[in-house]
Formats: C-alpha cells, sequence, structure tokens
C-alpha cells in the first residue's frame, strides 16, 4: 500500500508541476503582451480616430481604444494611466492614434488633439438672421458659414413638431429662419453644423409655450406666420415697451388687408438677394411695400420678450408709427395725425 500511495503522490507532483509551468507560461505570455502594449512594441499598425466629446469620461475613453485596438486591456490602461498620471484631464477633441504607439505616446497625444472640440461661449444676440448666426459660428470657430446656411435650407431631420409649421416654399431660403434661439451657448470647436442648429432649435422648444398655440389660434396663424410677424416687430423696436404697440400697428394692418410696409424688410430682401444670390421673386415675397400681408418668412430670430410682446400686443387703433432722433417713438390712428406728430417730434436730420 506504500508504494501504491507513493506512486500517486508522485503522479500529483508532476501534475502540480506541469499545472504550475502551464500558469507560468500563461503568466509569461500576459505580461509580455500587456508590456508589448504598453511600450508599443510588436503591434498591429491598426489606425483610429479617437472622438472626446464633454460628456465622455475615463472608463468610456478606455472601451473606446479597446475597442478599436488600440490597447490591449481597456482595466491595464486605466490603472496604468492612474499611477503615472492620477490629475490627467482629458481635452475634448478628435485624435489620430495607432496601436503601435506606446501608452505614453498616447497620453502625450491625447493632450495635443488634431482637431479640438475645446468648448467656448458663443453669443448669438436677439435680432440675428440666420445669416449674421453663420458668421458669427465661423468666427469662433465652431463651424463653417455655409455649412450651416446649407443645414438651415431644410426642417429635414430635426424632430420638432413646431417645425411642421414651415410651409414648402420655394421663396423661403432658410427654413429655420425664426426658430434659432439667441442665447449664450456653450459649443464645441469644429463641431457639425447640424448639430449647432439642433441645438438651438432645442433652446427654441424649451421657450415654445400654449401662449403661442393660444395666439395662433385666435387670429388663425400658424406658428411660422407668428414668428414672421415677431421678426418684423424685433427688427422695429428699439426696446420691448415699443414692441407691443408696433405689433398693434402690423396687426392692425393685416386686419385691414393693408400692406405692413416695414423697412425693415427691405434690407433683408435685399441682403438675400444681391449678397447671397437668390432670386428677384425672393426678394419680392419678402419686402413688404411689395408683397401682400407678412413677408414670406421671418427676417430674423426674436428673442423670448419680443415674442411675448407680439403675443400680449395692446388692442388699439393704431395704423402708423415712427421713432424720431430721440429713437422714441410715436403712434397714430390716422394718416393725418401721423403727418402732424412728426413734424412735432423730428425724425430725421434736416
Amino acid at each position: 500500500m506504500a508504494k501504491k500511495n507513493t506512486k500517486s503522490t508522485a503522479i500529483i507532483v508532476v501534475l502540480f508541476i506541469i499545472l504550475f509551468a502551464i500558469l507560468g507560461a500563461i503568466g509569461f505570455l500576459i505580461y509580455n503582451a500587456i508590456d508589448s502594449d504598453i511600450n508599443g512594441k510588436n503591434q498591429p499598425d491598426t489606425e483610429y480616430t479617437l472622438v472626446i466629446e464633454k460628456q465622455d469620461f475615463a472608463f468610456e475613453i478606455a472601451q473606446k481604444l479597446k475597442g478599436a485596438g488600440i490597447i490591449i486591456n481597456d482595466s491595464v490602461w486605466s490603472n496604468w494611466m492612474t499611477s503615472n498620471y492620477p490629475d490627467f484631464q482629458y481635452i475634448n477633441g478628435e485624435y489620430k492614434l495607432t496601436a503601435d504607439m506606446s501608452y505614453e505616446e498616447i497620453a502625450e497625444k491625447l493632450q495635443n488633439p488634431d482637431i479640438s472640440h475645446k468648448t467656448v461661449k458663443v453669443v448669438i444676440p436677439e435680432g440675428y438672421n440666420c445669416m449674421e448666426i453663420a458668421k458669427t459660428l465661423e468666427e469662433n470657430g465652431i463651424c463653417k458659414a455655409d455649412a450651416f446656411l446649407e443645414v438651415c435650407k431644410s426642417t429635414d431631420g430635426f424632430e420638432y413638431s413646431f417645425l411642421e409649421s414651415v410651409p414648402d416654399n420655394e421663396l423661403v431660403p432658410y427654413k429655420l429662419e425664426g426658430f434659432l434661439f439667441p442665447a449664450t451657448y456653450d459649443l464645441a470647436l469644429n463641431t457639425e453644423a447640424k448639430d449647432v442648429a439642433n441645438e438651438m432649435l432645442r433652446a427654441f422648444s424649451a421657450r415654445y409655450n400654449d401662449s403661442m398655440d393660444k395666439f395662433c389660434k385666435e387670429h388663425d396663424m400658424t406658428l411660422y406666420e407668428l414668428l414672421t410677424l415677431a421678426s418684423v416687430v424685433q427688427e422695429e423696436a428699439f426696446t420691448t415697451e415699443s414692441a407691443a404697440n408696433i405689433a398693434s400697428v402690423f396687426m392692425n394692418r393685416l386686419e385691414k388687408g393693408s400692406k405692413l410696409q416695414s423697412d425693415v424688410t427691405y434690407f433683408y430682401a435685399k441682403k438675400l438677394r444681391d449678397d447671397y444670390g437668390f432670386s428677384q421673386e425672393t426678394y419680392d415675397a419678402y419686402y413688404t411695400y411689395r408683397c401682400e400681408g407678412l413677408p414670406a418668412g421671418p427676417i430674423t430670430n426674436s428673442g423670448e420678450d419680443i415674442i411675448k410682446a407680439t403675443v400680449n400686443y395692446p388692442e388699439t387703433k393704431y395704423l402708423y408709427f415712427f421713432s424720431d432722433l430721440k429713437k422714441e417713438f410715436h403712434f397714430a390712428e390716422t394718416y393725418d395725425e401721423f403727418l402732424e406728430l412728426q413734424k412735432k417730434y423730428p425724425w430725421k436730420e434736416e
């Protein structure tokens, strides 16, 4: 019996030796693979453009690197970064990486994006039209002006019910005009133009309310027509205090079937035709000394206060208004009264 036990023990010892040898070999292979990965040795020439956005966490970035084959293990990468760069800050942007880069090279690269997505504050003032917004975006490095204007030509790809009010009118060159809410935005450099437009539409959506719908139902208008009216008021008014009475004048003219005859529509129509190459028909559709009723679409993007003033305009009989040299507004019910007020309050330089 002793010999049998001795033989069994020997077999077990041999098996353990073989097991430890296998484990050792596996451990060596794993160690060698990790060491090669860390040092960028014997790695494939896999290429990958890593995009880091402001909402990405460190573990998500590690998973992206592993999924793309740039590193072999996200936990190893995370532990290496914690050990070597405990205060590392990831910078928004796009990075061209290859699998044969060492972890040190990757870490250095991740501080120098090939395309920066750094977030900057961009102010879009009330009363800016989409052409002015496009120029501002390009000047701040957000996106190209032409790309933004191209996006503004259509409502396709945007899931907002209020855009259903935009007419299918070929004389309206920029379908998103009027809905690009003026505000201060935190925008990333080199952002897709459509994403920027969506951010502005989202801001409008947050302020879209029942009072607008109520106004439209009471006056048999679409939301698009309301924003068109508000945009003319925005350009005419110097202050929100004057906006309500100006809106009243235009509503009275619309109800009488008179032309709006707003000078500010001329400047928008002229810009479309002369600076952006749109047709004479488009010019005529926006210039309210030529077209009937409202212009074909908004001529700018109104602020919340102007829209509110338009929706809550007072009931008056005003049909005329002007601003004097002190930029104070005067309103009249008749043309004769209008002329008398102009004599009383100088409105242009002699």
